[in-house]
């Protein structure tokens, strides 16, 4: 029999399926998605964050593990489990060496717009690059991945307590048991049928999550997250809540990835379709809240909106994959984005009226800010005056979902309050019990890895339980089985039980 299970393909599966190989136990993969589309959201990333108590690598200053957590109770609004939280900023201090180890590769550190130099590692060649990184490490290590393997159902051991796992049972029918599992197959973010359910019906006669685009893969379905929810296990988090961005309208439904971002946020205003601000545009650095203008879009008429900046703005933050609109006059910017225009010069008018410009600075949460009008702009505010006047029509991107199976410190999934003894979950099909809302840039992979990790060695742990209760089933592989499937190979100082795998044609 197998020893260790891990279904999904992206960061957290490939972090728990190389621990529990490191742990000397035979594993094996199941991504449903092809090869070219392995990967899941982990592909479009591009970094973590890190706790650091001085200068270190590529990373700048420190970072201390009370800052960091003020940070995550800050974006979450409390929205947390302490405990958990904090076990995850302590292990980011110890990724990187692991990382290194296995092939990623991270480039020097950052600074500028960004504000992410000192709390961030950003990968070489981005998340794409870390995948193949880890595909290929655990691959030589001996793990068998298989690919267009999507799983349907778990098969959960009749009456146990916690939960206990028996097999998971593919779409195609096939039946793979092993002595433990790790479930790391993402969100329900490509799932517009239970967005849809999710988010309803608003009071305009909308459904929101219609417009709604993908930022990620279109295969995080959410079928396990439903399936073990309906078998008893532990849900946790608000199922409209997500990571959510304000993404170029043009976007592609999926896959759009960061290019889609819009970063001009905090440097002018944000509109609604009637020409009206309804957010504090400079509430606070743009890595700490760039994540929550997808929702507050979502809860605009139509569900879009408009980032209108002026000539001062250019060159100061990243710039997004399509042109804005551009215009000499607000009136003729206002005709290109289907604003009105009468409403739009009203609004500028009466924001850059309530203007109060100090010392100008995109780097520090500065003294620019309005008085007598609402909502204000506590930083950065300056006059929108300057010709020629952009804007961007924004839609909300979602990048994955919080609503998750509740975990412990040791990854395992409950049931009625119980952990399961050999089920195991990890990245964002978990991470709602760290972030209940909200987002800051980066602590999405730092869950993933963290917690990939801790659930592959917990798996490995609960498949030797296994095996030393049950002797006579040790060196069973899993059945071979039709699809594409890319086999074990040999690795020098790992224990010698491999997961005998089938190359495909």
């Amino acid at each position: 029999m197998l020893d260790v299970l891990v279904i999904g393909g992206g960061n957290a599966a490939l972090c728990a399926a190389i621990s529990a190989r490191e742990a000397g136990m035979s594993v094996t993969m199941l991504e449903a998605a092809p090869r070219e589309w392995r990967g899941g959201n982990s592909m479009h990333t591009r970094n973590l964050r890190c706790m650091h108590d001085a200068p270190e690598d590529v990373l700048t200053e420190a970072y201390p593990e009370e800052e960091f957590w003020q940070d995550l109770k800050k974006v979450t609004a409390g929205r947390t489990n302490e405990a958990l939280a904090r076990l995850v900023i302590r292990e980011s201090a110890r990724l990187r060496p692991w990382m290194r180890r296995h092939g990623v590769r991270f480039q020097p550190s950052l600074s500028g717009t960004l504000h992410l130099s000192r709390t961030n590692a950003f990968f070489m060649g981005g998340g794409k690059a870390l995948v193949n990184a880890y595909y290929r490490s655990a691959q030589a290590a001996g793990v068998a991945v298989r690919y267009e393997a999507p799983v349907a159902r778990l098969e959960l051991v009749p009456g146990s307590p916690g939960g206990r796992f028996a097999a998971a049972v593919l779409e195609s029918g096939e039946r793979i048991a092993a002595r433990a599992c790790v479930v790391a197959s993402g969100g329900f973010e490509s799932n517009r049928a239970w967005l849809r359910e999710a988010w309803g019906e608003n009071e305009r006669g909308e459904w929101p999550a219609d417009q709604f685009l993908i930022r990620g893969t279109r295969f995080n379905q959410g079928v396990l997250l439903k399936d073990l929810i309906a078998q008893g296990a532990d849900a946790i988090g608000d199922a409209t809540q997500a990571h959510m961005v304000a993404i170029d309208a043009r976007a592609p439904l999926y896959d759009g990835g960061i290019v889609t971002r819009v970063d001009s946020v905090s440097l002018g205003i944000m509109v609604n379709r009637e020409g009206r601000r309804f957010y504090d545009e400079g509430e606070d650095f743009w890595p700490k809240r760039y994540a929550i203008w997808g929702r507050l879009v979502a809860l605009q008429p139509g569900q879009v909106a408009h980032s209108i900046i002026d000539a001062k703005a250019v060159g100061r933050f990243m710039p997004p994959v399509f042109r804005g609109a551009r215009a000499d006059t607000l009136a003729e910017l206002a005709r290109q984005l289907g604003l009105p225009e009468a409403a739009l010069e009203a609004t500028v008018r009466e924001f850059n009226a309530a203007c109060r410009v100090g010392a100008f600075d995109h780097a520090v949460l500065d003294d620019c800010r309005t008085e007598g009008v609402t909502p204000q702009k506590t930083h950065w505010a300056r006059p929108i005056d300057t010709p020629p006047f952009f804007g961007y029509t924004l839609r909300p991107g979602v990048t994955f979902t919080y609503l998750g199976l509740k975990v412990d410190a040791r990854a395992a999934v409950h049931f009625g309050g119980a952990p399961s003894d050999n089920l195991f979950a990890a990245g964002e099909v978990m991470a709602g019990n760290v972030l209940g809302r909200g987002y800051t840039a980066g602590v999405g992979m730092t869950i993933g890895t963290v917690f990939g990790r801790i659930a592959g060695r917990s798996a490995a742990a609960a498949a030797r339980v296994t095996t030393a209760q049950a002797s006579n089933d040790d060196g069973q592989a899993a059945p071979d089985a039709p699809g594409r499937q890319e086999p074990a190979r040999p690795s020098e100082g790992l224990a010698p039980r491999r997961a005998r795998a089938r190359a495909h044609p």
